[in-house]
């Protein structure tokens, strides 16, 4: 994805604004055992830049990323010409500033647009010293523009929030637009030095005009001794007989002509009609530039409401958008039409409908907590994605809590839902599901229950999960504890018991194991407590205590499932857990009816808290 030249700063809230950063663009291949960095015409940066590399370890998730190699001076402002000197400057200090994201475990995210494709990298991205993620701004370009200027940078990227990333396509989604005028050119010839002078005198310059290579000026400034020389080697090893130029320019010195292979970056004051640069001064030599990409600037910039072509949607829907009020909020509301459920024709507007008809079911097990979104914006059969960290541009209505987390060595933003606006602005941004922590604000350290998740592997029966939710609560009933169970609305059952905040996570993780081996011990041949996947029985149902660790999430009661057939995770009565039952009984079509006949059976849950140390002493004595 390549970004087109803009003469102006613009505001726009349509568009977003990143710091151009002046470095080595660098793509980091981490889907691999073996990771790759490399420009984007191929050449490895592996060793040129092991400093960044030696970092990729830290990275918790395979991933493509995109990004620039930017190097500091010693005042902290990025300097181009010093990444040219690293050979001689292991010091120098890197940073490999990330501001896209192409692949994330084992799935593509180009067709994703930018911005979820950013709140996907901020959330996946472990940042080091040399590894950043590169932030950006919404719609005021022109503020940000000038802030670049007293700092001095180069200028500024302008970013459409809703384009997908195109492969080596040159777009004007996106627009680089800077304060000084800056360019690459072709190095085609030099000439002889003067005086005492070394090398050589000026170099020739050209690009490239519908496939044609042409004459567009010449620089003899900004060399030094050093430059001079290293320079001067490389081109002995490109010199010709005959000129490059279709066209050979006149010029006032005798020139040496060369293989039109490298590229430089040099700064101008303006460009002729003729193309020629004038004032030109040499900046340095452009490694990761391909001459072929160099081509004639002097044609019309694009605008910036100019849209490249598109993939086509493999979902089609027509664009259908309407604004509600809810809760005094006004909520904007995209594609409702779109199809989310293909096997069974449900659309992004009949999940809306859905959430808003049991939102007084559902809200009490949402109210407080911070919400990880899993979202299908194509629906799902298209790749999902979790985004825990809440974007900038949410209404501001939208109620959010920071929470630190050790893992990322950062703060997230969490969304939580306490209303029906906040309901359907998530289902709006393709939130099936609803996933919220096990803990509340403002106590987040206490959960206000425990949950037990019977697992099962493929091999398993949904009776095989219905014999050991039994099981699970016999072992409850013999304690003295009562627990609540649903359907989790794929495979598996989830029991709840409530903890009423007055213990530690890892007190209730504790008492959860050892429910679970009470359970294990009872049915060792279906279940299993080993956790790695590789060492797992394939036939046993994995009893998850692991849960109940702070901002673990699960599907909330009532919610749906990004599954055929729409299911939802359904509260059950004991006396319906038998064998017959299937996750698919409940669904999008028929849950609020059995939600009135039946009130809601999970309420307990939210209540007053077991005695848990009672219930331990019970356990204890349990054979």
């Amino acid at each position: 994805m390549l970004a087109k030249s803009f003469e102006k700063a613009f505001d726009d809230q349509d568009w977003i604004f990143e710091i151009k950063w002046d470095g080595y663009r660098a793509i980091a291949d981490l889907s691999h055992k073996a990771h790759l960095l490399y420009s984007r015409n191929g050449i490895s940066f592996l060793a040129k830049f092991e400093k960044i590399t030696q970092d990729f370890d830290q990275q918790k998730h395979t991933m493509i990323l995109d990004g620039e190699i930017v190097a500091y001076d010693e005042k902290g402002k990025p300097n181009f010409q010093l990444l040219q000197q690293i050979g001689d400057n292991p010091n120098l200090a890197l940073v490999y500033q990330v501001f896209d994201l192409l692949w994330l475990n084992g799935h593509s995210t180009e067709e994703l647009p930018l911005l979820q494709r950013k709140e996907l990298l901020k959330e996946a991205l472990v940042e080091t010293e040399v590894i950043k993620y590169c932030d950006h701004i919404p719609e005021k370009g022109i503020e940000f523009f000038d802030q670049m200027k007293k700092m001095q940078l180069e200028g500024m990227i302008a970013k459409k929030t809703d384009s997908l990333y195109i492969e080596n396509h040159r777009t004007s989604d996106w627009l680089k637009i800077k304060f000084t005028n800056t360019e690459e050119a072709i190095i085609c010839g030099f000439t002889e030095p003067r005086g005492s002078r070394e090398g050589f005198g000026a170099l020739i310059l050209g690009k490239y005009n519908q496939g044609k290579l042409i004459y567009s000026g010449h620089t003899g400034t900004g060399f030094n001794k050093e430059t001079l020389t290293q320079l001067h080697q490389q081109l002995k090893k490109l010199i010709i007989k005959s000129t490059p130029f279709d066209s050979a320019p006149k010029t006032n010195m005798p020139v040496t002509w060369v293989q039109p292979k490298l590229v430089c970056e040099i700064k101008y004051s303006e460009i002729t009609k003729d193309g020629i640069f004038r004032h030109p001064v040499f900046i340095a030599i452009r490694q990761d530039k391909n001459p072929e990409e160099i081509n004639d600037s002097t044609n019309k910039m694009d605008q910036p409401n100019e849209k490249p072509k598109r993939m086509k949607a493999k979902t089609p829907s027509k664009n259908t958008e309407k604004e509600i009020t809810l809760d005094k909020h006004k909520v904007k509301l995209t594609n409702q039409d779109k199809i989310y459920f293909p096997e069974d024709g449900i659309t992004k507007g009949d999940v809306i409908d859905y959430y808003q008809s049991i939102a007084k079911y559902i809200l009490p097990y949402l109210k407080n907590r911070p919400l990880s979104l899993n979202r299908f914006p194509n629906g799902i059969e298209e790749q999902g994605f979790y985004q825990k960290d809440a974007s900038d541009n949410i209404p501001e209505w939208i109620k959010t809590t920071e929470v630190y987390s050790e893992s990322n060595d950062k703060y997230i933003d969490y969304i939580y839902c306490n209303d029906k606006a906040t309901l359907a602005y998530l289902n709006n941004l393709g939130c099936i599901d609803l996933n919220p922590w096990n803990s509340s604000i403002p106590d987040l350290e206490h959960p206000d229950y425990l949950v037990l998740d019977l697992d099962p592997s493929k091999k398993n029966t949904f009776d095989d999960v219905i014999e050991t939710a039994l099981q699970v609560n016999e072992v409850l009933l013999s304690i003295k504890v009562k627990g609540y169970c649903k359907t989790s609305g794929s495979t598996g059952i989830h029991i709840y018991i409530p903890m009423g905040a007055k213990y530690e996570f890892d007190q209730v993780k504790d008492f959860a194991h050892i429910v679970m081996k009470q359970v294990n011990e009872k049915l060792p041949k279906i279940t299993t407590l080993e956790r790695s996947l590789q060492k797992r029985d394939d036939k046993k149902i994995y009893l998850d205590y692991l849960q109940n660790r702070t901002g673990q999430t699960l599907a909330s009661a009532y919610s749906l499932r990004p599954k055929q057939g729409a299911s939802v995770s359904m509260p059950l009565d004991w006396n319906d857990v038998k064998p017959g039952l299937k996750p698919t009984d409940f669904n999008i079509h028929n849950s609020l009816e059995r939600i009135k006949e039946n009130g809601d059976l999970f309420k307990p849950v939210l209540g007053k808290g077991i005695d848990m140390m009672k219930a331990l002493e019970l356990l204890q004595n349990l054979k």
